[in-house]
């Protein structure tokens, strides 16, 4: 049977080239790419069973938390993080005219922040259009001579758009961790897990006790994220992965059952290895 994998399109996105990595990683077989539009698309394919995996990017080294991915992990719970892949991000400005000419940028919003200081130095007068894609961009400056997108040099080549400058990312650095997400095949052990939480109140230490659970177990918290529970302001639901030693699934577990009474509700995304490529 195929394995169809949704990711946010069009082809020639960093997704897709996540998604193609993820592949051979998790030794997926006869796959099949699903493009869709929006990253709440994507994890809603896989939420209403039109796909068997999903392809989302979470966390960007320049500009932190991609809220998107997180609001719909917070929606579908029951959704499980299999493996993560850091890949490195390198922008190109492509286009069908001159540098000179560019009166308007193209890209998605995340792009468009990892360049804003290469646009200031370069294009400060040019206005700047966000798109749902890196790739989306690439595909509605085609045939313009005033207009550029910020993709990947594979998404300007698939539409013989003009390389006009590379790279434009303003980190050398930049990295953007993509999550393959699946309904089923949770696990307890790995290199990482990834929990969600809100709290039973909003009051002094309420925050600090339930992180007071990881320190209680030796265990390392590699990132946290807040994002508003959306029910009222002030409320909020957060994220944290969590570094995992060895292959022994019992300090998540005991993690688990300390934090369980503190918290309103506790999403159990999975334990999974994480890669990065060079």
């Amino acid at each position: 049977m195929p394995t169809r994998i949704a990711f946010l399109g069009p082809e020639g996105t960093y997704g897709e080239q996540a998604a193609h990595a993820l592949i051979d990683l998790d030794s997926l077989t006869e796959p099949v790419l699903m493009p869709c539009v929006g990253l709440r698309a994507v994890v809603d394919c896989l939420a209403a069973c039109e796909c068997d995996a999903a392809v989302v990017p979470v966390e960007n080294s320049v500009e932190g938390g991609v809220t998107a991915t997180l609001d719909a992990l917070w929606s579908h719970p029951d959704l499980c993080i299999r493996r993560a892949l850091v890949l490195p991000i390198r922008h190109a400005l492509v286009s069908d005219g001159p540098l000179d000419g560019i009166t308007e940028v193209l890209s998605h919003p995340q792009a468009l922040a990892q360049c804003s200081g290469w646009l200031a130095k370069h294009l400060p007068e040019a206005l700047q259009l966000p798109t749902t894609s890196t790739a989306e961009a690439a595909r509605m400056v085609v045939g313009s001579r005033f207009r550029a997108a910020i993709a990947s040099r594979q998404a300007g080549q698939g539409h013989d758009l003009k390389e006009l400058a590379y790279p434009v990312n303003d980190v050398v650095g930049n990295r953007t961790r993509f999550l393959l997400l699946r309904r089923e095949g949770r696990r307890d052990s790995g290199d990482v897990a990834t929990l969600g939480f809100s709290l039973h109140r909003n009051a002094p230490g309420a925050l600090l006790e339930a992180l007071g659970c990881l320190a209680k177990h030796d265990l390392n918290m590699s990132r946290i994220e807040s994002r508003p529970s959306k029910r009222e302001l002030g409320e909020y639901v957060f994220f944290i992965d969590v570094d995992l030693p060895g292959d022994s699934s019992d300090p998540l577990q005991d993690l688990l059952s300390d934090l369980s009474p503190l918290c309103e509700h506790l999403a159990h995304f999975g334990a999974y290895p994480s890669t990065e490529l060079n």
